[in-house]
């Protein structure tokens, strides 16, 4: 039963996130929470976003935006490799806030908090009509590889600032999610290389035909993502971003994630 709905989750999950360009292992991770131990479910997201991050490279990395990837990937695989060191080194981070609703305790960070006021920003951004011809120009990409690389190896929500920022670039739809997904695969390769020290004394033998079953799934996601690519618009990746942007906002600064 435990394959059959993390691999649907995988699936739809995909498919949703190959324009978004993040959320994966935001709606799987809760998932795999549901039957496993946070430890195991947090190494198994990985796993399955690491290598549909690499079919996604062959899926549509010829798009991706030259100028964006050493602007913006070079910067950001920087950060991410300090945030991940600096994730990995912090065992005392105190929260800001606690609070309890039907029984179930939440609890709000400080980095956590800081990211859902950034992605509350840049959704506005994209939703109100007075900033839709807002661009970021190239002298503004290192910044948000740097934004979005840290927060990312700190937090793991990297994808989010990533988006959120390249969809300001004035790229197209096909150069967004190219860029999105080669920028998003090294960045993922240098914090699971750090992360590793903290995983790699968890046992994934025993969960090697759910695993493969997720890893399928999310592929097919992405494929059914890649084949809906031509028939939507700028606009709607546009949108689609935005609205989940200010979903993750809330959830980040409400402590449910």
């Amino acid at each position: 039963m435990d394959i059959v709905f993390v691999s649907i989750s995988a699936f739809l999950a995909c498919i949703l996130t190959f324009f978004s360009g993040f959320g994966l292992g935001t709606i799987l991770a809760p998932v795999l929470m549901a039957f496993f131990s946070v430890e195991l479910a947090i190494a198994m997201t990985a796993v399955v976003h690491f290598f549909n991050n690499i079919y996604k490279l062959f899926l549509v990395g010829k798009y991706a935006d030259k100028m964006v990837l050493v602007r913006f990937g070079i910067p950001a695989v920087i950060a991410a490799f300090l945030g991940s060191w600096l994730l990995i080194h912090i065992t005392d981070l105190k929260p800001l806030f606690q609070y309890t609703i039907f029984n179930t305790q939440f609890t709000i960070f400080p980095v956590k908090l800081i990211i859902a006021v950034l992605l509350i920003i840049f959704a506005l951004m994209d939703l109100l009509p007075q900033t839709e011809k807002i661009q970021f120009g190239p002298e503004k990409l290192p910044i948000g590889g740097l934004l979005s690389g840290f927060f990312g190896g700190l937090s793991g929500h990297q994808g989010a600032l990533r988006s959120a920022f390249l969809i300001k670039a004035g790229l197209s739809k096909q150069a967004f999610i190219g860029t999105a997904a080669v920028v998003s695969t090294f960045v993922d390769f240098t914090r699971l290389s750090v992360y590793a020290t903290r995983i790699s004394k968890i046992d994934l033998t025993d969960h090697i035909p759910l695993l493969v079953s997720a890893i399928l799934s999310a592929i097919a996601g992405s494929y059914l993502g890649n084949m809906l690519l031509q028939k939507v618009t700028l606009q709607f990746v546009q949108k689609t971003v935005a609205i989940l942007l200010l979903v993750l906002a809330l959830s980040l600064g409400l402590g449910w994630l």
